[in-house]
């Protein structure tokens, strides 16, 4: 059995020099990351950007080309079952042809770990609660994905892969999955999350990496990446004639604006620069290089 490392000793995920090719297809092309134990880390990017190929290739299900890979201080390419027992991973869907209920399908999962958590707090955490007795025939397939979720973190893992966690929730299953992770970022979990929704990974993440292409293109705080855009969008009305003016020192402008109107400015409003803008911007900037590079070998 694999013993549990220092969480001071190494990170939990460890990438260098990550590649996988198919063909001339760079899907994965040349990753660089370190995520430490109990980080909340969020991978974002576009549709076939790579981030399901870095996930699968952590999670052990996908072979590399080439680089360097650790999981929990593992190479997920030649781990085993010890391994694996210490990993949640939420998978695609769950089969609405299953014969189990919600209740016994977590009991089951619940049974194949030393110390799992609580099953009717776990339904009740994903917002399955009344749905306890339903078989995945009569769910939703949102309702099916919180399933998926449930069955991710039931056995209590160090380590856990959520992949687009809360497609199809509506709106207050998604707030209770955020409290779920919030009470496991407690309890020093590691969290590897995917998701197309920005405002999830500026709520949740300690840190978000930005792929595109196959590369990173950025990676920092939430808070450091919305302060890249620079320029505030400042709106107000004057002399009857409605003004808006983009600059990176809205401070200054609204010292300004209070100066010449004795202390007051209608309609004011100041905007400033949300992480799907920055987003947005990167995987732009990110995609006309792309371009460039390949016009430029061809």
């Amino acid at each position: 059995m694999l013993a549990r490392l220092d969480p001071m000793s190494e990170p939990a995920i460890r990438i260098e020099g990550l590649h996988k090719h198919y063909g001339d297809l760079h899907a994965v092309d040349g990753l660089d990351l370190e995520i430490p134990h109990g980080e909340v880390f969020a991978l974002l990017g576009p549709n076939g950007a790579g981030k399901s190929t870095t996930v699968e290739i952590l999670e052990g299900f996908r072979k590399r080309t080439a680089g360097e890979v650790t999981v929990l201080g593992v190479d997920p390419h030649h781990a085993g079952k010890g391994w694996r027992g210490r990993l949640g991973i939420m998978l695609q869907g769950t089969s609405e042809h299953g014969a189990l209920t919600a209740r016994e399908s977590l009991h089951y999962a619940a049974s194949l770990y030393s110390d799992p958590r609580d099953v009717d707090a776990t339904l009740e955490a994903v917002g399955l609660a009344e749905k306890a007795g339903a078989k995945p025939a009569t769910l939703s397939g949102g309702q099916r994905r919180r399933l998926d979720v449930a069955l991710a973190v039931i056995g209590r893992p160090e380590l856990v892969f959520l992949d687009e966690p809360t497609t199809g929730f509506d709106p207050e299953a998604r707030r209770q999955f955020w409290t779920l992770i919030e009470s496991l970022r407690e309890d020093g979990t590691t969290i590897l999350l995917t998701t197309h929704y920005l405002d999830e990974a500026d709520h949740l993440a300690d840190r978000i990496g930005i792929i595109a292409a196959g590369r990173m293109v950025a990676l920092d705080t939430p808070v450091g990446l919305r302060s890249r855009a620079a320029d505030a969008r400042v709106s107000w009305v004057e002399g009857g004639t409605a003004r808006t003016v983009e600059t990176a020192t809205p401070s200054a402008l609204l010292r300004e604006l209070l100066a010449r109107t004795d202390g007051e400015v209608e309609g004011l409003e100041v905007v400033h620069p949300s992480l799907e803008d920055v987003y947005l911007q990167l995987i732009d900037d990110a995609s006309r290089g792309h371009a460039e590079t390949e016009e430029a070998v061809a």
